[in-house]
């Protein structure tokens, strides 16, 4: 190609020299074959711009990502709703001392947040400070200082969150309650406020660790005048759900 173009380009340089008539004619061929020899050229030059798939794949080759995705596995609770558990403590009921104290609860979590509970407690009430420093016929006998106590409350999930113990993570759930019942001794029943707090802690999807704290507030009359108390009680249990 061009070789073609140099030899017409002679070919109108000759004539040029030859002829004025044709001197134009030349000179307008030679401005249009050095025009024209660029474009020729990079006609015949391969084109060296890379297409967009060749940069996708020239990315491939460069960056290779190496990535090791970990597996986590966290523990939820089952969809079940019931929750049922044993708890032993102590509760410190006025004027009879601190006592050992035993039972169960049974709850309904109404949603993950609220939940409906039922307690029933047991325990065995010492004598007074009366009885021990007088040295008198006691004021009850060993029957009546059986103590039974049963109540309904309506719990809240305040916190909810996690507790570390070394490399392991449990979830847990800080709670509220409060509620009302009756308590059962010296042969009559006594109608009961109570109120407190709470942990749980999830040790598996389906059982629990619980402590509480709960303040029972009764009214009786075994001295004379109607007298208000409060029994402070404390307790661990374990819990499963169903």
């Amino acid at each position: 190609m061009e070789s073609r173009l140099w030899r017409a380009l002679l070919k109108s340089g000759g004539s040029f020299a030859m002829s004025q008539h044709t001197g134009f004619a030349g000179a307008a061929a030679l401005l249009s074959l050095c025009l024209l020899n660029p474009a020729a050229k990079a006609a015949e030059a391969p084109s060296d711009i890379p297409s967009p798939h060749t940069n996708d794949a020239l990315l491939e080759a460069i960056v290779q990502p190496d990535i090791e995705r970990r597996e986590l596995e966290e523990a939820k609770v089952d969809t079940e709703n019931f929750e049922f558990g044993l708890f032993g403590g102590v509760q410190s009921f006025e004027d009879f001392g601190s006592n050992d104290v035993y039972g169960l609860r049974l709850a309904f979590h109404i949603t993950e947040d609220w939940f409906l509970e039922t307690s029933y407690g047991i325990s065995s009430l010492q004598l007074t400070s009366y009885e021990r420093l007088t040295n008198f016929t006691p004021l009850l006998t060993d029957k009546d200082r059986e103590l039974q106590y049963y109540n309904l409350n309506l719990g809240f999930n305040l916190m909810p969150g996690e507790i570390y113990l070394f490399k392991w993570a449990f979830n847990s759930a800080f709670y509220v309650t409060g509620g009302a019942g009756n308590s059962l001794f010296a042969d009559s029943e006594y109608f009961t406020y109570n109120f407190g707090a709470g942990l749980r802690v999830f040790m598996t999807d389906w059982l629990t660790l619980r402590w509480d704290m709960r303040n029972h507030l009764l009214t009786h009359a075994l001295f004379g005048d109607d007298r208000e108390i409060q029994n402070l009680e404390a307790s661990l249990g374990v819990s499963v759900f169903f």
